[in-house]
């Protein structure tokens, strides 16, 4: 017999997020967490916590509430074999308050504007058929590794100028360093972060002095020649900004991807019917993603003295925001368990990307991928199916599949 997955006592909340009965679908268990009120305290997290659509949205924009404490200081505070990771991390926008984060993140924008990002579609076109074409006549394939993960580590490669031959390495580094925000994080998770960070940070450091030598037109350079008009850019500030683009977007689009494609097979009778071209492709991705997103859970550190949901916080705190549990708040979406493809307003409701100053800054090219590879896998495959029911990976707040196997 299976543990029970939580246990609620008034405010209290005790839900252990290694349970795999919980991580597997936290859904219901969402529902309970929204029913005790606007906030209520996660034991094993030892944070109060917000679920409702209407709180999650307004803490997100709310400059009350950050990522960084004033005078708080990352690396001094950080124990000896993590110094490296959190001068690393000193340096990242999504740990930044403006004026800092204003100033990077202006630079960063510049890349990744509409415009910019729609130039990439033959690339992804192209990409996602190549792929296709690798797998098609050897069945199952497991999604996840031959499309999902491979897309979003080759665009984004590609985009700063790093060959696509370096992508396992990449990956290697990434997914060791992604796996410090993991609720289970151990001391050998701790040392292979600090060894990754450490190694990826030297490889970029010889790229962006190749560049300095000879520029092209990829994002490296671009931040190079940022610097050499008198922006205040860094090196560290350059490197952890290129290695957080890897991380960030290739994690978030990774999983997209994949729970949308298991979305799909799982919900709808005749998904390949779904991409035909007369049918909205963006309204589609944008209700899988708000269905069951890659993210689940941020944390914000509270800024001042304040009250909201009723409760009394006091500066220093930090709070949690469950945009897993947001995006199937049914006082925001009617029948927010049921897939609904014609919901009016969905991109700017939708939760999956955050909100505010630091909404993701690579969600205009995760959704653009997504727009892109799944009618193609879909149109090139109408038979699609699942060859064994995939389960989800133990990394609360992280909500991806372990794998993906698939058949046609």
């Amino acid at each position: 017999m299976s543990k029970p997955t939580h246990k609620i006592n008034g405010q209290i909340v005790s839900c252990d997020p290694g349970n795999p009965e919980f991580y597997n679908n936290p859904y219901p268990v969402y529902n309970e967490m929204r029913a005790i009120g606007p906030c209520f305290f996660w034991e094993e997290y030892d944070i109060w916590c917000f679920a409702h659509h209407a709180q999650v949205n307004a803490i997100l924009r709310d400059r009350r509430f950050g990522r960084q404490l004033p005078d708080s200081d990352l690396v001094a505070n950080a124990p000896h074999h993590l110094k490296e990771f959190y001068a690393f991390e000193a340096n990242s926008i999504l740990e930044l308050e403006p004026p800092h984060h204003t100033r990077l993140r202006r630079l960063i924008n510049r890349a990744f504007v509409s415009r910019k990002i729609e130039t990439l579609r033959p690339k992804i076109e192209k990409l996602s058929h190549h792929l296709i074409d690798q797998f098609e006549n050897s069945q199952p394939v497991d999604l996840l590794k031959n499309f999902a993960e491979t897309i979003p580590v080759h665009v984004i490669a590609d985009m700063l100028g790093i060959a696509t031959s370096n992508s396992d390495q990449l990956l290697s580094w990434s997914h060791a360093m992604v796996a410090m925000y993991q609720h289970n994080r151990s001391r050998a998770i701790e040392e292979a972060a600090a060894a990754a960070t450490a190694q990826f940070s030297q490889f970029i450091l010889e790229v962006v002095a190749e560049r300095r030598i000879s520029p092209t037109f990829d994002l490296i350079s671009h931040l190079i020649a940022e610097q050499n008009k008198g922006e205040a850019l860094s090196d560290e500030e350059l490197v952890t900004t290129c290695i957080l683009l890897l991380n960030a977007g290739h994690e978030a689009t990774v999983h997209a991807i994949g729970n949308g494609v298991k979305t799909l097979l799982e919900n709808t009778n005749q998904p390949a019917a779904l991409f035909s071209d007369g049918n909205n492709h963006a309204a589609i991705c944008e209700e899988i993603l708000r269905f069951d997103p890659p993210l689940h859970k941020f944390t914000r550190f509270v800024l001042e003295d304040l009250e909201i949901g009723g409760r009394q916080f006091i500066k220093g705190e930090t709070i949690g925001l469950l945009l897993g549990a947001a995006n199937r708040d049914p006082q925001k979406f009617e029948n927010p368990n049921i897939l609904d493809f014609n919901r009016p307003g969905l991109a700017a409701a939708n939760m999956a990307f955050g909100a505010g100053i630091h909404f993701c800054i690579g969600a205009p090219l995760a959704r653009l991928e997504m727009q892109i590879a799944l009618p193609i896998l879909f149109k090139r495959l109408p038979k699609i199916h699942l060859a064994r029911q995939p389960q989800y990976a133990d990394r609360y707040h992280f909500h991806g599949l372990e794998n993906l196997q698939i058949a046609w």
